[in-house]
């Protein structure tokens, strides 16, 4: 398998790599393993969690936390872990991750795949319903309450600030590699 993690971010002018780790419906979050090139279990959800989308990260990027950035992306169709796939940015929700000694930037870029039925409805995220907004929070929340941390939620923000993110993660990526 090659180095997922080493994939280009970009794939075109518009569109990036997104591949996934952990797939909507899944009561466990995978993550992959750059050094032994495989999936490995990050941590079980608990009883009645389920990742309501994929969830994913953008390769050659490195985010804050020192992991390549996170992307949740949504669409309705079934996928695995390894798939790539090529994404419109739509947003990003900004956060802050507090444990017991660090406090850091932890954001969640939001993303359709391309030529998908989303991709054609969803144009920012202004286009999600405020309700979508609030349960995706609400599982962010939950899913770090099992790792003792706590996110603060900083905002919603458009394409152009995903887009701004990524370029400057995928700039840090560079530079440490």
């Amino acid at each position: 398998m090659p180095n997922l993690a080493r994939l280009p971010a970009w794939a075109g002018n518009e569109l990036v790599h997104v591949v996934v780790e952990t797939p909507r419906g899944a009561r466990a979050k995978l993550t992959f393993d750059a050094e032994l090139k495989t999936f490995v279990l990050s941590k079980s959800l608990m009883l009645g969690l389920s990742y309501p989308y994929d969830w994913d990260f953008i390769p050659s990027t490195r985010a804050e936390d020192g992991d390549p950035l996170d992307a949740m992306v949504i669409h309705d169709a079934a996928t695995t872990p390894g798939l790539v796939l090529r994404c419109k940015l739509i947003g990003v929700l900004q956060t802050l991750q507090k444990t017991k000694h660090d406090r850091i930037r932890n954001d969640r870029v939001i993303a359709v795949p391309e030529n998908s039925h989303r991709e054609r409805e969803l144009h920012g995220v202004q286009d999600l319903p405020p309700e979508l907004k609030e349960e995706l929070e609400k599982f962010f929340v939950a899913t770090d309450e099992l790792e003792a941390k706590t996110l603060k939620f900083l905002g919603w923000k458009g394409s152009a600030q995903a887009k701004k993110l990524v370029r400057r993660c995928e700039k840090v990526f560079k530079k440490k590699n």
